[in-house]
């Protein structure tokens, strides 16, 4: 398995940061690869599909909130064509606050993923490219993206861009 924790500090309160962390809709705005998320209420939970596109291939990845407690943690996973999980944890760090803000917490990303168990089959790849070549390359395209899904995150919970710094706490 891999796993991807990338952490930041945010100048609100938990419980003004746990409400953009539960907008799965609005991810299109933080992410360059995530073209939709639509969701998808059922007897068993909430879904959301996330159209997710790269290079020549496209594909739209099925998830479930599998655990929410608010304001400090929201789990995932996917439920279909890999093994997939994560996390979007906050913890108040009311220390980080500089001058002229009230406080911050620390918001923490987590994805821990095999992607060998992906299923070959529901992408169409094209004549030539191996499946273990995309594989390969899209590994180091899922800590960036993580990385910007973050930086855009506070961005929006903060009302202005800033230079954010980014805690990797571990990459695959």
């Amino acid at each position: 398995m891999d796993r991807i924790l990338v952490s930041t500090v945010v100048y609100r309160a938990p419980e003004e940061i746990f409400p953009y962390l539960e907008s799965f809709t609005d991810y299109p705005r933080y992410a360059d690869h995530l073209e939709s998320v639509t969701r998808r209420d059922g007897s068993d939970g909430v879904r959301y599909d996330l159209r997710l596109t790269w290079w020549k291939l496209s594909y739209t990845a099925r998830s479930e909130v599998t655990d929410v407690t608010p304001p400090t943690s929201l789990e995932w996973r996917l439920v279909k064509d890999i093994d997939a999980r994560g996390e979007w944890r906050v913890e108040p760090e009311p220390e980080s606050a500089p001058a002229g803000e009230e406080t911050a917490s620390r918001i923490y990303f987590e994805a821990v993923y095999d992607p060998h168990s992906a299923d070959k089959d529901v992408v169409s790849l094209p004549l030539f490219v191996s499946f273990g070549w995309v594989v390969e390359k899209i590994k180091p395209r899922l800590l960036a993206e993580a990385k910007r899904v973050v930086q855009r995150l506070v961005a929006d919970i903060e009302g202005e861009s800033r230079q954010v710094e980014l805690t990797l706490h571990e990459t695959p």
